[in-house]
């Protein structure tokens, strides 16, 4: 009878400290390099559609890059404004055009943080609610114009990651 009080103190322990450590190890969604590549690469198509010539950065949620296309007539530069308009969406949760309507009154200190730019043209990319990644956009006549861009990408794919994060 002890032995099995014993046993069930220590199988009760157990069960307590797993549930006091679960939180050292975290599941997280992430957006993957195919999905990566295909909303750059739709983005890039959609903007061609219209004329225009950009660059497309998709970050996963953490701000690393996944993938980078440019234009052939893209000028370099707008690699390095696109990156920077997607992680102001990692930064800020939503796309970069909104958080710079929402945060007018701190544009400026924003501009000077490495890495962030207060521009339309960066958005996020969920799903089912969850942020995985942002796709920035650069290079067309406006910053209106590479947000729509990126929302077609992103619209594109959207069902495709909902089937996604089912598995």
């Amino acid at each position: 009878m002890k032995k099995n009080l014993q046993i069930s103190i220590i199988l009760l322990s157990c069960l307590l400290s797993a549930n006091l450590f679960s939180a050292d190890i975290l599941t997280q969604k992430n957006i993957g390099l195919e999905a990566a590549n295909d909303v750059a690469k739709m983005t890039i198509d959609a903007c061609r559609k219209d004329g225009y010539n950009v660059s497309a950065v998709v970050v996963d949620k953490h701000g690393n890059i996944r993938s980078v296309m440019r234009d052939d007539l893209a000028a370099k530069f707008t690699i390095d404004i696109a990156q920077r308009k997607a992680n102001l969406v990692i930064m800020s949760g939503i796309a970069s055009g909104e958080f710079k309507a929402a945060r007018a009154d701190i544009q400026q200190e924003m501009n000077n943080i490495d890495g962030l730019i207060m521009m339309k043209g960066g958005l996020p990319i969920r799903v089912a609610g969850v942020l995985i990644g942002a796709v920035g956009v650069s290079g067309a006549p406006g910053s209106e114009k590479d947000e729509a861009c990126a929302a077609v990408a992103v619209k594109a794919i959207s069902e495709r990651l909902e089937f996604a994060g089912d598995e």
